[in-house]
C-alpha cells in the first residue's frame, strides 16, 4: 500500500513538474516578443493560477512520497 503511496505521490509531483515548466516556457516566449507592459501583465496574470497550481500538486506529491516512505 505506501510503495502504491510512493508512486501515486512521484506522477503528482511529475504532473506539478510539467506544468511549472509550461509556465516558465509560457513566460519566456512572453518577453521573447517583447510585449507591451499591459500585454505582458495580462500574461502574467494569466499564468499565476497555473503556477500556483503546479507548485501545489508538487508540494502534495512530494508529501505522498516523504509519507509513503516514512510509513513503508
Amino acid at each position: 500500500m505506501f510503495e502504491t503511496m510512493v508512486w501515486v505521490g512521484a506522477a503528482v509531483s511529475l504532473a506539478g513538474l510539467v506544468g511549472l515548466i509550461w509556465c516558465i516556457l509560457r513566460v519566456a516566449r512572453a518577453r521573447r516578443a517583447k510585449l507591451p507592459d499591459d500585454e505582458m501583465r495580462a500574461t502574467l496574470q494569466s499564468v499565476l493560477p497555473m503556477n500556483i497550481g503546479a507548485l501545489f500538486l508538487s508540494v502534495i506529491g512530494l508529501m505522498l512520497v516523504v509519507v509513503g516512505v516514512m510509513l513503508g
